[in-house]
């Protein structure tokens, strides 16, 4: 009964310690604010369209459904895509936490060791925000989660098509691939990618790719304070046709700073050791 009633105890003040840091870090309407800082009621309260869209432009920084801005995702991933037998089989590897699973079960390449979540995931998980610039030949999206950055060419070359072999049409595999996009129409701009990293997850829900995979991206910019994204993505050596991968919404920032966010691997090691994994499967049973 004493471990009992000190659990209890130990809760209720966590709980209430939490909360008076809550309420000490929550700006009030009459405290300075910093430039440095981000202030998700700017965002939850910068309502409605906030006039048209500029034309082919969506530069500037936006927020996720991870923000704390009371951004929402439209569509998640699709989780029962048509798999080949080859995709099946590399699907069923794939130990993920949103499957059920336990993190000391999981082989989630993040999870367990803070590798990059690599492209297309890095577009659909953990989406707290965004930056877009363009300069003259390219577009680029930095990413506040892990601050990685995305380079999408706008010089009109092709996309590579040869990752195995030797030869100078080879291209090695990288985290993000190779991207190239255009501006369709005045409000949307399509991206296209090939190349990734074919150990990394296209999904938190471990949804595999091969390094052949093209994932196609279309950012529609409907008013100044809204932008959506949806994914697209074709591999047919893994699956029998293309699979969606969701459909995310972006709000403006009206201050356009945010929080950098990180996996840190020490930190995560520690967790692992310390509790994940005690509470889950036997080392051994993994």
């Amino acid at each position: 009964m004493r471990k009992v009633s000190t659990g209890i105890i130990a809760g209720v003040v966590g709980a209430l310690c939490i909360s008076a840091l809550v309420s000490a870090q929550a700006p009030q309407n009459n405290a300075p604010r910093s430039p440095w800082k981000y202030y998700p009621e700017d965002a939850r309260a910068n309502e409605g369209p906030g006039g048209p869209a500029p034309v082919r432009d969506m530069s500037g920084t936006w927020a996720g459904e991870s923000s704390g801005a009371g951004v929402k995702r439209l569509v998640p991933p699709e989780r029962n895509p048509a798999f080949t037998a080859l995709g099946k089989e590399l699907f069923s590897k794939n130990k993920a936490e949103s499957n059920g699973v336990l993190i000391a079960q999981s082989n989630d390449p993040h999870v367990r060791f803070c590798d990059p979540f690599g492209f297309p995931r890095n577009m659909n998980d953990q989406i707290r925000s965004m930056t877009i610039a363009t300069v003259q030949n390219r577009t680029f999206v930095m990413l506040k989660f892990m601050n990685i950055w995305r380079e999408i060419w706008m010089d009109g070359r092709a996309l590579p098509t040869k990752f195995a072999g030797r030869g100078a049409d080879v291209h090695d595999p990288t985290y993000n691939g190779y991207s190239v996009g255009r501006w369709v129409d005045d409000y949307t701009f399509v991206a296209e990618t090939t190349g990734m990293a074919p150990e990394t997850w296209a999904t938190e829900g471990g949804l595999p790719h091969s390094v052949d995979a093209k994932v196609t991206e279309r950012f529609n910019r409907s008013s100044k304070n809204d932008l959506s994204l949806t994914m697209t993505m074709d591999d047919p050596k893994l699956y029998s046709k293309p699979v969606s991968l969701g459909e995310v919404n972006f709000r403006w920032i009206p201050s356009q700073t945010f929080f950098d966010f990180s996996c840190v691997p020490s930190s995560v090691q520690m967790y692992l050791k310390e509790m994940a994994d005690p509470s889950g499967t036997p080392a051994a049973a993994k």
